[in-house]
Order: C-alpha cells, then sequence, then structure tokens
C-alpha cells in the first residue's frame, strides 16, 4: 500500500502486478475492496491500482463540504496516478466511479489509454431529477443522524441491487458489511458535495461529442436509471461501445464477476494492440 497527497488530502492505495497500468475508481456504497475479484484476475499481466476515495478511510476525511466534488474527484484519479508514477492508464469505474472516470477522460485525455464506465447516470433523467436530488439529501441527512448501520438500510437494499442480493447473497452481505463500516461524515459529504452537484450524463453532451478516448460503456438490463444515459453516451461518443448485462442491477463487476472480467479484457486488450501498433 501507498498513499498518495491530493490538495493536501491523503489517499489509501493498493498496487498489483505489473505491465499496462488499470485503475479502478470505486462507487459511493463500495471501496478498493470491491474490485478484489478484478485484482486477481487482471493482476496476472496488467499493474492493478484501487484506491479509497476521499471521505473513505483509510483515506483522509475533511470537514467541510467545499472539499466533495465531481472535480475534486477526478483530479485525485490525477494524482493517484502521479504518485504511483504512471503517466497513462485504462481507467475502470462503476457509478459515482463510473461519473469520476467520464469526466477524467474530459479532463485529462492524455493520461488515459481507455475508459470503461460502468453504472454511471443515476440522478440524470430530468423526469426523475428532482426525486433523485430530494432523496438524496434525505440520504445524506440519515447518514449522520443515525450512523451507518440504519443510515444505509433504505439505500443498500434498493431495486438497483436486487439482483445482487438474489444472485449472491454471500457476496452481498459482506458488501453492506463493509458498506456500513464507512465514515457516517465522508459519505454525507461525499452526497452533498459530489452526487447531488456534479452535471448529470447529458450536459456533457457537446463535451463528449468532442472525446476520442475508447470507452467501454456497461449497464445491467435491469438497472433503470442507467439505460437511457447509456444509450446516449453509446450514441454521443465518437469511439465507444455498449455492453447491456442481462438480469443485472448495478454493481456489475460484483454480480457477474467472470463475464465483467472477460468483457473488459477483451475491450482493453483491442485498444492496447490499436495504440501499440
Amino acid at each position: 500500500m501507498s498513499i498518495a497527497s491530493s490538495n493536501g488530502v491523503n489517499l489509501y492505495v493498493e498496487s498489483t502486478g505489473e505491465g499496462v497500468p488499470i485503475v479502478f475508481v470505486h462507487e459511493f456504497a463500495g471501496d478498493y475492496r470491491n474490485w478484489e475479484n478484478q485484482v486477481r484476475f487482471f493482476g496476472r499481466r496488467y499493474r492493478c491500482v484501487t484506491f479509497n476515495a476521499r471521505g473513505y478511510p483509510p483515506s483522509d476525511v475533511p470537514q467541510d463540504v467545499g472539499q466533495y466534488s465531481q472535480q475534486h474527484a477526478v483530479d485525485d484519479i490525477a494524482n493517484v496516478m502521479r504518485s504511483e508514477g504512471i503517466e497513462r492508464a485504462h481507467i475502470v469505474g462503476l457509478s459515482m466511479g463510473g461519473y469520476a472516470t467520464l469526466n477524467f477522460g474530459l479532463a485529462y485525455p492524455q493520461m488515459v489509454r481507455s475508459l470503461v464506465v460502468a453504472g454511471a447516470g443515476h440522478g440524470s433523467d430530468p423526469a426523475t431529477r428532482e426525486p433523485f436530488l430530494r432523496d438524496s439529501a434525505q440520504l445524506a441527512d440519515r447518514l449522520v443522524t443515525l450512523g451507518m448501520e440504519q443510515g444505509i438500510v433504505h439505500y443498500a437494499n434498493s431495486a438497483i441491487r436486487r439482483r445482487y442480493r438474489e444472485k449472491d447473497p454471500r457476496g452481498f452481505d459482506e458488501f453492506n458489511r463493509q458498506f456500513a463500516g464507512h465514515s457516517a461524515l465522508g459519505s454525507s459529504l461525499t452526497t452533498l458535495g459530489c452526487q447531488l452537484r456534479r452535471p448529470t450524463i447529458y450536459a456533457l453532451e457537446d463535451r463528449l461529442r468532442h472525446m476520442t478516448v475508447p470507452t467501454l460503456i456497461v449497464t445491467g438490463d435491469d438497472d433503470e436509471p442507467c439505460l437511457e444515459p447509456a444509450l446516449f453516451m453509446k450514441r454521443t461518443l465518437p469511439d465507444a461501445r455498449l455492453w447491456v448485462v442481462p438480469r443485472t442491477t448495478h454493481a456489475v463487476n460484483l454480480e457477474e464477476p467472470d463475464a465483467f472480467n472477460r468483457v473488459v479484457l477483451d475491450f482493453i486488450a483491442d485498444v492496447d494492440r490499436r495504440l501499440d501498433r
């Protein structure tokens, strides 16, 4: 393990394996441990870097909501890479991490070999935007008033987790135990500073049309809030592929780890062949 400094915030980092680097960026309810299946698989032939976002111990938990934003999340990826001596990498992100990954490609294209944007799009639909903002604000409040274990009950058992619970009860229980162990303050401030204030996928349209980074978009077919944004990204990005995973909800890499690993491997191997000609 190592510590990366990002604008005065220390981030916990782990690196495994050797070769072309892959940086994994976790979701709101997860942390670096959620990429274990991917690290074990890709670490045989790639250098795998995982880290905990700001607000997620053992990374620092800044006390000021102003230290949490989409731009902070994007810059944190860049600073993790710099601290690890990585000039260019494949970036793989889920949900909150998928948003950060997509925006990283826009902000730092020179540091990217490819992007895998999984489960990104929650809060983008204009028809459900207001309920999303309201529910997120209520979640942020519950976390600090009730604590993690009680504050996450509804969120952790929502419809977007349904297939994971059905397919892998043991894995789902472990996921929730880890989620309940997060910092209530860090999770609340992440919700307020990042989730509530980040631009929607649709708001990025003009910039996405000019981003030529090879991108694999991934969504479960039962992850309703992400289906339309996934189609939008596929139609808008100049060099994009779309994989819709059957009978799968939000945490694609956890629900279907073998399929996820194979599809991502095929994608990044193809990108590497094109880049290294």
